[in-house]
């Protein structure tokens, strides 16, 4: 990528810098930072006209208006151009992850209204449903998906019949295989859910390592559709009941089952949306700065100038060749890692803003 020219505001009060904008702020797609006098990154922002959105800042009443208050704290505004508004999307998401302005209380994105299944790392890890990857998430994220609450739902059904725990992320793990440097007294009651059995106790040391460690892979297997374990599970246990006349437990495995089997259906869907996210995107920069961008499930593999000869064309296809499926290890992945999961809703936000920038892609092959 060529080298974008940065500018710097010289910064002494809101004055100097509205007047540092209207001299040097151009009607261009930027992103742009603005700084405490400390150094501190306060807020980053884009736009796909700078001058104006910069601008805009300084008619507020402070108090009352989020841009005023972050101006009045404001010592510098630095910013840097980019081809277009999509650079700008993308730009700006990354800024924001590397440098977490206090100013972005999360980072600007439309999914409020999405979740994701989140399988935590540690040594023994758990299901949970979150909004997004926050500040210091790790383990895999999978989604997104719609409906919180039908999604918590399925994920209490998945780790109850895998034996998963949910207890909190702090609480000590102690399996049963794990050699205690003092001798402890006998396990008492303290899970209520190993006690009504539904969860394997790894914090009461009434599970091996190994163990839980096989269901943590059943429900991984579940989760990226190459197993049904849980679903086989249920359905034998409710054709056990249904056989031993125990009709209301029946029914209520056969509720778990239908939970199960909608979220497995859910899953299906969004393989199927997220794979439609491959393709290679042209888009027009300005004063000619054309680029083009590789894109695989929602991620952005490459960003390169447009080309312009039959070598360059060439080189393109050969990127877009393999992120289509010569890397096998990255196509049979569906866990997404938290670094990619803003990533992933920024791409499938802004094609469904924007439907009509779809006649720019080119499916990769």
């Amino acid at each position: 990528m060529a080298k974008r020219k940065l500018h710097r505001s010289l910064g002494a009060g809101a004055p100097a810098l509205r007047d540092y904008v209207r001299q040097e702020a151009a009607p261009k797609p930027a992103v742009y930072w603005m700084s405490a006098a400390d150094g501190e990154v306060l807020y980053v922002g884009k736009s796909k006209r700078l001058r104006s959105r910069l601008l805009s800042y300084f008619r507020g009443t402070f108090g009352e208006d989020k841009g005023a208050r972050i101006v009045s704290v404001t010592s510098r505004i630095d910013w840097t151009y980019v081809p277009s508004e999509f650079a700008a999307l993308l730009e700006e998401m990354r800024r924001i992850k590397q440098l977490r302005p206090r100013f972005n209380v999360a980072l600007k994105r439309d999914d409020r209204h999405y979740a994701f299944i989140r399988l935590t790392d540690g040594r023994a890890p758990r299901l949970t449903v979150v909004r997004g990857p926050g500040r210091d998430a790790h383990g895999l994220f999978y989604g997104p998906f719609m409906g919180a609450v039908r999604l918590r739902e399925a994920v209490r059904e998945l780790s109850d019949v895998l034996g998963l725990r949910d207890c909190t992320l702090d609480s000590r793990m102690r399996f049963s295989d794990q050699r205690e440097l003092f001798v402890l007294q006998p396990r008492t009651p303290g899970c209520l859910r190993y006690e009504i059995g539904r969860c394997l106790g790894p914090c009461v040391a009434a599970t091996t390592a190994s163990t839980y460690a096989a269901r943590v892979r059943d429900a991984r297997t579940f989760l990226e559709g190459t197993g049904d374990v849980p679903i086989r599970q249920l359905t034998v246990s409710m054709h056990a009941a249904s056989e031993a006349l125990e009709f209301e437990r029946a029914a209520s495995l056969r509720d778990k089952l239908a939970r199960l089997t909608g979220l497995r259906e859910r899953f299906d869907y969004l393989r199927f949306a997220v794979e439609s996210l491959s393709f290679t995107y042209a888009v027009p920069g300005v004063d000619g700065d054309d680029r083009t961008y590789v894109i695989h499930r929602g991620r952005v593999l490459r960003e390169c100038p447009a080309p312009r000869d039959e070598v360059e064309r060439n080189a393109l296809a050969a990127v877009a060749a393999l992120a289509a499926g010569k890397n096998p290890a990255r196509k049979a992945a569906f866990a997404l890692p938290a670094h990619e999961v803003d990533e992933l809703l920024l791409i499938s936000s802004w094609f469904a803003k924007h439907p009509a920038e779809l006649a720019r892609t080119t499916p990769l092959c």
